[in-house]
């Protein structure tokens, strides 16, 4: 069945071209229009479209309003079209706060390298967030969250709610969880006590991609500001992007978030987000280790940053002593990276299915048999500081 789609824009030019986009591809079908953020509202709720493209800037009610009041009235995967600007980071990150989903840039020049890639790229996303279902969640009490969700200011949004709630106490509630191929996940009781491995570790890598940027800042936010290691940060995002979110996540975290630089010397309680449109590795052994970050001309390698290139690294410069955890996101990456983490004694986990907002990039860790566990977002932090024991 095709996807229908709601396209939201006050350019009927950038309409039209959206829609004739997204019409080529016989799994999709556009079944209305919205010329500004109330329009979308109502036609969101007349409409019940499986996803909604929306702009940022619109008359009337702007896209960051409107996506908090289709959240909350009727929560539909919603795909943001942004400037990569400062302004239109910060819009992006405060619509992402607010529910939406997934966003990409609004010139399709900045999408990809050629149009075709462009045009494939913003199909395969439309398909997979308009395959996701979104339950309406309330919103959890005050006290029950560590930290607000992006800004001090914003209201948790359904989507954002669905991921904030934290555990704090001596036992966890943990899904059922299933075997991967040769690899099974041991089944768990449904309340087990908080436990680690004994395993020594050096560094924490977490790659992910959509709805990445929620759930990192539900797992850092839990951090304590005396975290033992450093940690890599791998978010597939635009370059004029991570900047702003780095800044974001620091002003929310007790342990520093900083995006990284060429010759940062990697150090406990600071987390090292891959600059967008560059790759990250580590450089050196033992107290001499920093990052390189470069630019990536290669062809061979779709995403810049890539989870990939940054596993790797870790695998040859820590070797067993890493712990990678793999959230949710369209695509594999990070599944390469990750076997060559495994085959050095490495630690994998990924985020399970029911709590991602894309079960993609986890389910190929899981399916290649890679993760030792498959814990639920809300059970991310608590697991993390049992284990490295900090907890």
């Amino acid at each position: 069945m095709a996807v229908k789609v709601l396209v939201v824009d006050d350019s009927s030019f950038f309409r039209r071209r959206v829609s004739e986009i997204l019409e080529l591809d016989s799994e999709i079908e556009v079944i209305g229009f919205a010329v500004n953020g109330q329009d979308a509202v109502e036609k969101a709720a007349s409409l019940h479209p499986d996803m909604i493209t929306m702009d940022v800037e619109m008359p009337v009610l702007d896209g960051i309003s409107a996506v908090k009041e289709i959240m909350a009235s009727n929560p539909t995967p919603i795909l943001m079209f942004s400037s990569l600007t400062r302004s239109g980071a910060t819009a992006t990150l405060d619509a992402l706060d607010a529910g939406a989903m997934d966003f990409l840039p609004k010139k399709f020049e900045d999408i990809a390298r050629n149009n075709e890639d462009a045009i494939k790229l913003l199909q395969s996303k439309v398909k997979e967030i308009g395959r996701q279902r979104i339950r309406r969640v309330a919103s959890p009490s005050p006290s029950s969250i560590n930290k607000p969700l992006f800004t001090p200011t914003s209201a948790p949004s359904a989507l954002a709610a669905r991921f904030a709630q934290t555990n704090k106490t001596a036992t966890t509630v943990v899904q059922p969880e299933r075997s991967f191929n040769n690899s099974p996940v041991t089944s768990r009781s449904a309340i087990v006590t908080k436990r680690t491995s004994g395993k020594h570790y050096q560094l924490v890598a977490i790659g992910t991609s959509t709805g990445g940027p929620v759930a990192l800042q539900t797992i850092l936010t839990q951090l304590p500001a005396n975290f033992p290691h450093p940690i890599l940060l791998i978010q597939h995002m635009p370059a004029a992007f991570t900047p702003a979110f780095a800044a974001r996540l620091n002003s929310l975290c007790k342990i520093q978030v900083k995006e990284a630089q060429q010759g940062d010397r990697l150090q406990a309680g600071v987390a090292y987000l891959a600059p967008g449109g560059q790759q990250m590795m580590i450089d050196g052994r033992g107290a001499s280790r920093t990052l390189r970050v470069f630019e990536d001309n290669s062809e061979r390698i779709s995403y810049k940053p890539s989870v990939d290139v940054t596993f790797a690294s870790a695998a040859k410069a820590y070797q067993g002593d890493v712990l990678a955890i793999v959230l949710t996101g369209m695509g594999a990456d990070g599944r390469e990276g990750a076997r060559m983490l495994k085959q050095s004694g490495a630690t994998i986990w990924a985020q399970d299915e029911k709590s991602c907002v894309v079960y993609g990039m986890p389910q190929a860790i899981a399916n290649a048999g890679l993760a030792s566990e498959s814990l639920p977002l809300d059970e991310v932090a608590i697991r993390l500081k049992t284990e490295v024991g900090c907890g």
